[in-house]
């Protein structure tokens, strides 16, 4: 995954210090998404990003935590913002149509970047981690249902919604995306566009008023 490099230099780096930021950002994005959580160290980050040393990795981060706290961080700003770019045109007061985007959304997401969506399901499974980010479970937690269960709760305040419970339905949205990854990562054939489809239909019906 290609880590943008301005937002590395927004903090204040050199080009050649946010170049290799970003370097190992996206090289610790892709080892975690072919190795799993566990199995991603210094080392193989190193050899995945090309460094001579591992103390570049430290230079940058200081620990296991720094990094991943920098991962996790870009990993929401990447699907944060492909949400945002795919929902412009939905109006913001429409709750149902913004959430048959989010839905429809999410499904594709899992198809223009598959490395974020393994990253994040690997981060969630090791979020006690006690080298890892204090803060992963809690960020994960955000990204997966916050979001999406503040948008149900305003929309059945609204009665746009039926009589539904927001953190159920939030948490029923993100285990079918799940379903659908898991069915992706074990056969890249499935239309994802029908699965979108379809999960969002299946949603609306449930929250219809």
């Amino acid at each position: 995954m290609q880590v943008n490099i301005d937002t590395q230099a927004e903090l204040g780096l050199s080009v050649t210090e946010a170049t290799t930021r970003a370097q190992i950002i996206g090289a610790t994005i892709a080892t975690i998404a072919d190795h799993g959580y566990a199995r991603t160290t210094f080392a193989r980050i190193k050899e995945r990003a090309g460094l001579s040393s591992t103390r570049l990795i430290s230079y940058h981060f200081t620990n296991k935590a720094g990094l991943m706290q920098a991962v996790l961080s870009t990993v929401s700003e990447t699907k944060s913002e492909y949400l945002r770019e795919r929902s412009e045109g939905v109006d913001p007061a429409d709750r149902p149509g913004n959430l048959r985007a989010y839905i429809e959304t999410s499904v594709a997401f899992l198809r223009d970047y598959p490395q974020c969506e393994r990253v994040l399901v690997e981060m969630a499974a090791h979020a006690d981690d006690r080298d890892g980010w204090a803060m992963t479970g809690v960020m994960v937690g955000q990204l997966r249902t916050g979001a999406l269960q503040r948008q149900l709760e305003q929309g059945r305040k609204e009665g746009a919604f039926g009589d539904i419970s927001p953190e159920i339905v939030a948490l029923s949205i993100a285990q079918a995306v799940d379903g659908v990854a898991a069915a992706y990562a074990a056969d890249p054939s499935v239309d994802l566009d029908r699965y979108g489809r379809e999960l969002a239909d299946l949603f609306a019906r449930a929250t219809a008023r």
